[in-house]
């Protein structure tokens, strides 16, 4: 019996839900996600290369979710930082330190995550 292309690109897409499922769900390593594909009867390389495959992704999706919340600290940072020095120099009776300061901090730490 000869397999297809598609059935075998359906068996690897299985051994990713697989491998997906071990790391992101049930907290598994990679070492014993790896050695899960292989029981399941991948050979080393091709579960080597679904584990790297995997982890990559996940870094990367980690990655652009703190550059997202540092932009918003950013942004929010600096609307906190701006409003309360405009009030504070609207001289309304007021003086809005808490907001610049608070603002300042949540601008810089954003800026920090951001570039790190």
């Amino acid at each position: 019996m000869k397999i297809t292309s598609t059935e075998s690109q359906e068996l690897i897409d299985q051994h990713y839900k697989l491998a997906a499922n071990l790391i992101l769900n049930q907290r598994k390593s990679g070492y014993e996600t790896k050695n899960t594909l292989i029981e399941q009867g991948l050979n080393s390389e091709t579960a080597s290369m679904i584990v790297t495959k995997l982890e990559t992704q996940i870094f990367e999706a980690e990655i652009e979710v703190a550059n997202q919340q540092a932009k918003k600290d950013i942004l929010y940072g600096a609307l906190w930082c701006i409003g309360g020095t405009i009030l504070t120099l609207a001289h309304i009776g007021f003086i809005f330190w808490g907001a610049i300061i608070f603002g300042g901090i949540q601008f810089f730490r954003g800026l920090s995550n951001y570039s790190s």
